[in-house]
């Protein structure tokens, strides 16, 4: 893959502290303004227990903690896409801070299609769930810093990563360089786009930060998760998508690689949460809650 150099240099360089969800493999991010302490948080998760069929919000109290800790006054709750894998913590910060709740205005092509799967008639796919929905070129303030978007799909419709400063949160369309990228297989998904998305993401200056929405371990090599790369890393060695890489190659590797793979383990609670913004089914009389389970008949 050769990507377009000329793109203008960020400007500012956030903090920016990862937290790591080892149940799911996802990297959680609190970024923050150094010089005013205006702060987001990107893709935060909601701890669910699949065999006991408990949900946690432990983590997610740790986030509020660490904020006030350090002073910071979180503007934002930020969503690269609505995840598969996890159940999405957006919906339960942003009522605990009044930070308003964002994702990518496609959100409602990916509500369109879940929604009739789980038998959620009542639930309104025009995206109002969640405060905000950011267009392609979307800007957002954080204090004397920017919050550029990207619509990025590929590996959803919706998919979006956020530009901040000299820092850019690619959700799941990359990986680290040893791990390669998102997989296209979900309805939306299209492996030629994910091309022109990471393409997008790749003509950001060399230097560029990029934070990774998952990290997997490769079959041979470092033995410790990672969350950030660099622009110049992933066009020198991704092993999905170097220089080099044509499209039609990566079409064909990544139509091929998908045939593989199964759904994630936690794809069918994950999804009807997360369509709804986070937010947990309503209780019912006796204050019970209730995932749905979609059968398939073979």
């Amino acid at each position: 893959m050769t990507a377009n150099d000329s793109a203008p240099a960020p400007t500012g360089r956030p903090d920016v502290t990862p937290y790591f969800d080892v149940g799911t493999n996802t990297w959680t991010y609190l970024v923050a303004d150094p010089e005013t302490g205006a702060a987001a948080i990107i893709d935060a998760v909601l701890a669910y227990d699949a065999k006991a069929a408990t949900v946690s919000h432990t983590g997610l109290d740790h986030l509020l903690d660490v904020v006030q800790q350090r002073g910071l006054s979180l503007k934002w709750v930020l969503e690269t896409h609505a995840h598969a894998d996890h159940l999405a913590g957006g919906h339960w910060l942003r009522d605990r801070s009044s930070a308003p709740l964002v994702i990518g205005s496609q959100i409602t092509k990916v509500q369109q299609v879940f929604a009739p799967r789980f038998g959620m008639d009542d639930l309104a796919t025009d995206g109002r769930q969640f405060d905000v929905l950011v267009d392609d070129g979307a800007v957002l303030p954080l204090g004397n810093l920017a919050i550029r978007v990207l619509h990025t799909p590929g590996h959803t419709p919706a998919c979006v990563t956020y530009v901040i400063g000299d820092a850019a949160f690619v959700g799941d369309s990359l990986f680290m360089p040893d791990y390669g990228t998102a997989r296209c297989d979900f309805p939306g998904g299209d492996a030629a786009t994910l091309y022109a998305s990471i393409t997008r993401i790749l003509a950001l200056p060399e230097t560029t930060r990029l934070f990774v929405g998952h990290d997997y371990l490769p079959v041979s090599g470092r033995s410790e998760f990672a969350c950030e790369t660099t622009v110049a890393a992933q066009k020198a060695g991704n092993i999905h998508v170097h220089d080099g890489i044509t499209a039609d190659q990566f079409i064909a590797m990544r139509r091929a690689r998908d045939q593989t793979l199964a759904p994630p383990a936690l794809i069918l609670p994950s999804l009807q949460v997360n369509i709804a913004a986070g937010e947990l089914p309503p209780p019912d009389a006796q204050g019970r809650r209730f995932l749905r389970l979609p059968l398939t008949i073979l």
